[in-house]
């Protein structure tokens, strides 16, 4: 990028000499996701959004972690990128899909600088160039990949600069899930597929949204199926061989923190469970090492808890980063062709009235806030000093905030690494390396709640989207019902098979998040329905006096859209059998 190079450069790891290293570590994640779109259609909602996050995320991600590789800047980054997101980039349909959109935008790009200077417009053509060389570049770089991100993210796992984190198979939304082995579904499917498609079964897991429930009691709606006990969300992980994951810093103020096995707090060994919380006091602070529930350590989940104070600074529409005036601005889009012209230029500043923008003054602005973000976590070690127990400062983000909406995004995290290489404030280490470095985690009973609005699971369960939940409980219930007599029959396996797909799909946690915010609920409706009917009419067949040769061509037909998880029937299996999630 013009001007780029001088900050880059400017910034090496200082070998030898300088300050210390601090006692606390520095873990920076990035949590990629997409629901299932290719195959559903193009723009605005299928592949595009697809091909778009790849263009404005993935790809400049990949190439500032070789920039920093060749400079031997360390960037150990956990990325989690889910299952059903991993299979969509490494599907053959996506490398057509993704050319033919980048062949479009450039081919759009020159027709708008022609038009920009014919409409007296010519100071924006400089900006329409830039866009047109990196889109060019980043095109090169997706052809010198051969089209296969998910190799390049595996061999930066492999060498070490970065860590894998795995996720549920479709991002389903685990606590509202009515049956355990649609949980074990989601997480087994999710387990294997990260292991087939990076070569190595992860030990983090990014729950999806952030979402917990503990153990009890089961009755979430008025309509729903109730329990009377259910395992905690932890159990689940810990089953499938997890060691940690994120949650974010209101559930750990909430929650109670537990001694060892779950025995009373404070020296009143022998209380009861209500004595030994009033013994203790409710945790304030998110830099501690926490483990989830009563389970022994060796069968325990780290809580990785999200730092807000640092977060904010990225987060907040008020105060965050990408808000700055000198920022691509988002909102603001040259049609046809997809280009942002402008800057920020100011909160208040009417869309009418924004300024030209000038990438080298923003990738400036970019290295200016990764200095601030370093002072800010400077200032939480500083705050923590007196806290022996504060570890880790934990800044957890969806990837696509980075370089999608906030265009200099990945600028920043680049520069970040740049600066904590030389300043030496904290250590960033990956959750992994974290957790092995780690001391002994104190054991924490949390409250259920998400990273969502209200911090509850109000954007995923409510009176606008129950009715999603009154089409998903009955269709897991049926779905098993059928699937231990179905896995018998050698011409029921592929219909089940595939209607573990739909029913799957029909459970990303997407749909009632798009329908909560109301952006594009037409899209929304249209998948989960579709997902919903396909399994109900795989299901049907395999009923009694079901037709398997209309199951199986509908099977069939639906696999050749819907082509995920092929080694699901195996997961099937070890799930109806009650095997172990080992």
């Amino acid at each position: 990028d013009p001007g780029g190079r001088a900050v880059r450069g400017a910034l090496r790891p200082r070998h030898g000499g300088g300050a210390p290293m601090t006692r606390m570590r520095f873990v920076f994640v990035l949590h990629a996701h997409l629901p299932y779109v290719l195959q559903h259609g193009r723009w605005p909602h299928g592949s595009d959004w697809l091909s778009e996050a790849a263009l404005d995320t993935y790809l400049p991600l990949i190439e500032s972690l070789r920039r920093l590789a060749a400079d031997a800047v360390p960037a150990p980054i956990t990325l989690g990128v889910t299952p059903i997101l991993a299979q969509q980039l490494a599907h053959p349909e996506f490398a057509a899909e993704f050319r033919q959109f980048v062949a479009e935008r450039l081919a759009r790009a020159a027709v708008a600088e022609a038009e920009l200077q014919r409409d007296g417009m010519g100071h924006l053509v400089p900006v329409a160039q830039w866009w047109s060389a990196r889109w060019r570049r980043l095109s090169d770089l997706f052809e010198s990949l051969g089209g296969d991100l998910i190799a390049e993210f595996r061999a930066q796992a492999e060498a070490g600069r970065l860590e894998l984190l795995s996720s549920a198979a479709t991002h389903g939304f685990l606590p509202l899930l009515a049956r355990d082995e649609s949980i074990r579904l989601q997480l087994a499917v999710g387990r294997a597929e990260h292991q087939r498609l990076f070569g190595r079964a992860a030990t983090g897991i990014w729950m999806p949204e952030c979402a917990y429930r503990p153990a009890g009691p089961w009755d979430p709606w008025p309509s729903a199926p109730r329990a009377p006990y259910r395992a905690g969300i932890e159990s689940f992980l810990a089953e499938y061989g997890y060691t940690h994951t994120v949650i974010d810093a209101h559930l750990v103020r909430a929650g109670a923190p537990l001694e060892q096995y779950g025995r009373a707090a404070a020296g009143a060994e022998h209380a009861d469970r209500a004595a030994a919380r009033e013994a203790v006091e409710a945790p304030d602070a998110p830099y501690h090492d926490w483990r989830i529930g009563q389970h022994a350590p060796e069968r325990s989940v780290r809580a990785l808890v999200r730092d807000p104070l640092s977060s904010y600074q990225i987060w907040s529409r008020d105060g965050g980063y990408p808000g700055d005036a000198l920022y691509n601005e988002f909102h603001k889009i040259r049609f046809p062709g997809g280009l942002k012209l402008w800057q920020v230029s100011g909160a208040q500043v009417d869309l009418g009235d924004k300024a030209p923008y000038d990438p080298a003054a923003a990738l400036a602005r970019a290295d200016e806030h990764a200095r601030h973000f370093v002072e800010v976590l400077a200032n939480v070690v500083a705050q923590q000093a007196d806290d022996a127990a504060s570890e880790v400062i934990v800044a957890p983000f969806d990837a696509e905030l980075f370089g999608h909406w906030w265009a200099e995004g990945i600028d920043f995290i680049e520069a970040l690494y740049r600066r904590l290489a030389v300043a030496g404030t904290v250590e960033p280490r990956t959750a992994t390396a974290h957790v092995a470095a780690s001391g002994v985690a104190t054991p924490i009973e949390l409250p259920p709640g998400s990273w969502g609005r209200d911090g509850d699971w109000g954007m995923w369960l409510s009176p606008l989207v129950a009715w999603t939940w009154e089409l998903l409980w009955p269709l897991e219930e049926r779905f098993w019902r059928i699937a231990p007599s179905a896995l018998r029959r050698t011409a029921a396996i592929p219909i089940l098979a595939q209607a573990a797909r739909e029913l799957l799909l029909a459970q990303s946690s997407d749909w009632q998040f798009i329908l909560s915010t109301g952006e594009v609920s037409d899209y929304a409706t249209t998948r989960i329905r579709f997902h919903v009917d396909a399994c109900d009419r795989l299901l049907r067949a395999l009923e009694p006096g079901g037709d398997l040769d209309a199951g199986a061509a509908e099977a069939a037909s639906l696999r050749a859209r819907d082509d995920v998880f092929p080694g699901i029937v195996e997961q099937l299996r070890a799930i109806v059998a009650g095997g172990a999630g080992q």
